[in-house]
């Protein structure tokens, strides 16, 4: 196969001479039965296929069945290309973790030994990286140009999950959890140092603290097919993912997420040294105050009927709450990426101000509910609502400025 041939179905095309070495962990935990399929195909592809120089390592996770002995004898029939590395812990964050500060390799890659994700996407995922223009890349079943096949379930947790990490961290990638990425492997070994997580959150992680640490991450649209034989434990992973978040979004704010040593990209310049770059801008008091009236219209909507869902099972204060808390978020980071879009400050720490914020906010709302149940001990639902829907408005306009002259105005000169 020709090197146009190759470019043409990778979907990337590469500079004359440009060669890499990549190394391919496949973590894998009781796949026997599978294992051996997936490697032959793998390894067909990369032969046919992948115009750099490749080796694949398969990470035992503490297996309990053949899988140790199952390796063994591919990484035997496909001497020094296929190769075994052996854990007596469990942990796909661990598996990676190991296999990526061992490796010689220029750039790691990571896939699930299912092979969900189309190998077509695996040259333009590396292609990048070994040239030099990004330091981290990954498979996205959620960027434009990508086509799943998946249940409404996992579909529905997968949009919410990546959703509450966009809210909460203001990331730019879609989709934090798909499994087919890549790094640079100078770039990537300074990171793992600082991520602590050796699980399932152990992805997440790692690109938080990149795009955190100013590296550049690639997100390349992939076909992806769901495997109807996952051991995800869905309930369990999304309490440690949420705690995670949380852990990061305080090294964030402590300067903890800070990793020194990495590369750090330019900031953007005009090519032609005569162009000149308009400076950003908000827009004015104008667009600030017809956004943020917007919003917040739509965020008082989203308030009432989260709340009104959450009193079929919650008493009336802890019901305002919870629905207060995620709408607040939904207004902060909305209000952060179209009402004072010049304040591009750290996300953390805008979303903190913004709780304090909140916290009057709440105040405010929950005083009105309180004094409507302390004159009328058991009030209709519409009467409820109504005396809610004063106090979200006289709310919200209090909000303005102390978003606009506090927490927006500290993140414009934060740190990123």
């Amino acid at each position: 196969m020709t090197d146009n041939a190759v470019a043409a179905r990778g979907g990337a095309s590469l500079p004359p001479g440009l060669t890499a070495t990549v190394e391919i962990v496949v973590p894998v935990y009781n796949e026997e039965r599978a294992l051996p399929g997936c490697i032959d195909v793998l390894h067909d592809y990369l032969k046919r296929c992948f115009p750099f120089e490749w080796t694949i390592t398969v990470v035992d996770n503490a297996s309990t069945d053949r899988t140790p002995v199952v390796a063994a004898e591919l990484a035997d029939r496909h001497r020094g290309e296929v190769r075994l590395l052996r854990l007596e812990r469990k942990g796909r964050g661990l598996a990676l973790r190991t296999a990526w500060a061992r490796s010689q390799a220029d750039v790691v890659v990571y896939m699930d030994v299912d092979l969900s994700t189309g190998l077509d996407a695996l040259l333009p995922l590396t292609a990048s990286l070994v040239n030099g223009h990004s330091d981290v890349a990954i498979g996205s079943r959620l960027a434009r140009g990508a086509r799943t096949l998946r249940g409404p379930r996992r579909e529905i947790i997968s949009r919410a999950y990546n959703a509450l990490i966009r809210m909460t961290h203001g990331v730019g990638f879609t989709d934090a959890q798909c499994g087919f990425k890549a790094a640079r492997t100078e770039v990537v070994r300074p990171l793992l140092e600082k991520v602590e997580d050796d699980g399932w959150f152990f992805d997440t992680e790692l690109l938080l603290l990149a795009e955190h640490n100013g590296l550049r991450v690639q997100e390349v649209p992939v076909d992806w097919v769901e495997d109807v034989d996952s051991r995800v434990q869905v309930v369990s992973t999304a309490l440690d993912d949420i705690k995670g978040l949380i852990r990061v979004a305080r090294a964030k704010a402590s300067g903890a997420a800070r990793v020194p040593g990495l590369p750090r990209r330019p900031e953007p310049r005009a090519a032609h040294p005569d162009a000149v770059l308009a400076p950003h801008s908000d827009g004015g008091l104008l667009w600030q105050v017809l956004s943020f009236g917007a919003i917040g219209v739509l965020s008082t909507v989203a308030h009432l009927g989260l709340y009104a869902l959450l009193r079929m099972w919650l008493p009336v204060l802890l019901a305002n709450l919870l629905a207060l808390t995620v709408t607040t978020m939904l207004n902060t980071e909305a209000n952060r990426r179209f009402t004072f879009t010049a304040a591009r400050g750290s996300t953390t720490r805008t979303h903190l101000l913004g709780l304090v914020v909140f916290a009057l906010y709440y105040a405010v709302t929950s005083g009105a509910l309180l004094v409507l149940h302390a004159v009328t001990p058991d009030p209709a639902r519409l009467l409820e609502l109504t005396v809610l829907i004063c106090a979200c408005v006289l709310g919200t306009a209090g909000r303005f400025l102390p978003l606009r002259g506090w927490v927006f105005r500290r993140a414009s000169t934060s740190e990123s």
